[in-house]
């Protein structure tokens, strides 16, 4: 498996899919179960549909919930990269099993509250849009799936270090 260069096309949100291709167990978890094969926004919709699967283990202990994620990052970095391989692009716009990743890390703190996952939610498009520094530099010089992976999993721990400071300045009835 050779790896991709970073940005290998020039809109890789703009790939089309083969036919029958989200038919492979594969893509369809690298596409979020499908939510990023939306046309408009797949990051964000990858990100919505994040919420109900992390609703099916927040409730674990920290050390389980963390093992969880971890085991998910591990097996995303093979997937998202055989997708993009599949695919012949670097970071497909329907490649979502990094927002999946990055917003059960940026739901790290929550304890199941609304307010709490909205603003989850919220902070992590934030970072993951706009990608300050260091997410930009990652974004742009890791190759492959953990490339694709990791711009994701650093959105989702600066949405948690917010989260962590909004519960230390007294915002914990939102969280």
């Amino acid at each position: 498996m050779s790896e991709l260069p970073p940005h290998s096309q020039a809109d890789p949100a703009k790939a089309v899919l083969p036919p029958g291709f989200l038919r492979d167990p594969v893509h369809l978890l690298a596409f979020g179960l499908g939510s990023g094969a939306v046309r408009r926004a797949p990051g964000t919709w990858g990100s919505l549909a994040a919420i109900p699967l992390w609703g099916l283990f927040f409730w674990l202990p920290p050390l389980a919930y963390w093992m969880v994620v971890i085991a998910g990052f591990l097996i995303g970095i093979w997937l998202c990269g055989r997708t993009a391989e599949d695919l012949k692009v670097h970071d497909h716009g329907g490649i979502v099993w990094d927002e999946f990743v990055g917003m059960w890390i940026a739901l790290g703190l929550i304890p199941g509250s609304i307010g709490g996952v909205l603003l989850a939610f919220i902070l992590f498009r934030f970072f993951d849009v706009l990608k300050p520094w260091p997410i930009s530099w990652f974004d742009r010089r890791m190759p492959g799936g953990l490339g694709i992976m990791f711009d994701d999993v650093l959105a989702g721990a600066m949405a948690l270090g917010c989260l962590y400071l909004a519960q230390g300045w007294g915002l914990p009835g939102l969280l």
